[in-house]
């Protein structure tokens, strides 16, 4: 076991894609696992805006390409193969401008032999993305494809259209809750009985999702008060904004907005922070 550990702690997560990897991440660092899924992606039946951008893509009239995620890509691309030869679709995509939001959408690209254009520094939030463009690549009368993932951030179009952007959503996927909510109520009545010592945050959209459920549930102020009494730790900017527009304190954030550093540095620091908050 770590020296610096959870020491038995029972750390609850809403991971979904990597809830195996942070069950182990847990385990490593002496905690008490207690991930459960708060949301589950679900391909668009409808590919209308994929698949008319795949038609401009390869007509070349897209300038540039937005990717916010490397699942996004992959689900793309895999939706444009079923209308176009994957060496036009690839060929077409090095013809353009490629920003990656971090390193997951550069992976991807590397699978179909691409390399991004530019890259967004960590923590890779869309502030940091409108950073490299103004800095790098300022979109004034560019045509701007944005491949979203889950849902639509507002804010991010808003600033696009504002700096003179053309711009086209590319959305391939949406967030839904998980199908069976049982698991998922179930490790929430034991946060909100104070049977929990850490949360750890990993999406923005878990928050909105158990949000959703407490409400369901007429548990919100319980849990609430659970988590005065708990260290509760996001993974990056974006994770820590949703979290206080729902009133949920923000004890940590990592020095890299990933899940192992979380893991890692929220092990080391929990005791600490578990002390100081339930001794007030």
């Amino acid at each position: 076991m770590n020296d610096k550990g959870f020491n038995g702690l029972t750390v609850a997560g809403f991971e979904n894609r990597m809830g195996p990897e942070m069950t182990g991440l847990i385990e490593r660092y002496g905690g008490r696992p207690m991930v459960t899924p708060a949301m589950r992606e679900v391909p668009l039946e409808d590919n209308r805006e994929a698949l008319q951008f795949g038609e401009r893509l390869l007509a070349g009239h897209v300038d540039m390409l937005v990717l916010m995620t490397g699942v996004g890509l992959d689900t793309l691309v895999h939706v444009l193969k079923t209308v176009h030869p994957l060496e036009s679709i690839t060929e077409a995509l090095g013809r353009i401008t490629l920003v990656a939001r971090g390193p997951k959408p550069v992976a991807v690209l590397k699978q179909l032999g691409l390399a991004p254009t530019f890259t967004v520094p960590e923590p890779n939030t869309w502030r940091e993305l409108l950073k490299t463009l103004d800095t790098d690549c300022p979109v004034l009368g560019l045509r701007v494809a944005l491949q979203e993932y889950g849902a639509s951030n507002a804010e991010l179009l808003e600033e696009l259209r504002e700096r003179g952007a053309t711009l086209m959503r590319v959305p391939v996927y949406r967030w839904a809750l998980p199908e069976d909510l049982d698991r998922l109520r179930e490790a929430l009545s034991h946060i909100a009985s104070g049977e929990v010592d850490v949360l750890l945050v990993t999406n923005a959209v878990q928050v909105d999702h158990v949000m959703q459920v407490l409400k369901k549930d007429d548990r919100v102020d319980q849990f609430k008060q659970a988590l005065k009494r708990m260290v509760v730790a996001s993974v990056g900017p974006t994770a820590s904004e949703r979290l206080r527009q729902h009133d949920w304190p923000v004890d940590l954030e990592p020095s890299h907005p990933k899940m192992g550093t979380l893991v890692k540095e929220t092990a080391e620091q929990a005791a600490t922070l578990l002390k100081a908050k339930r001794s007030t």
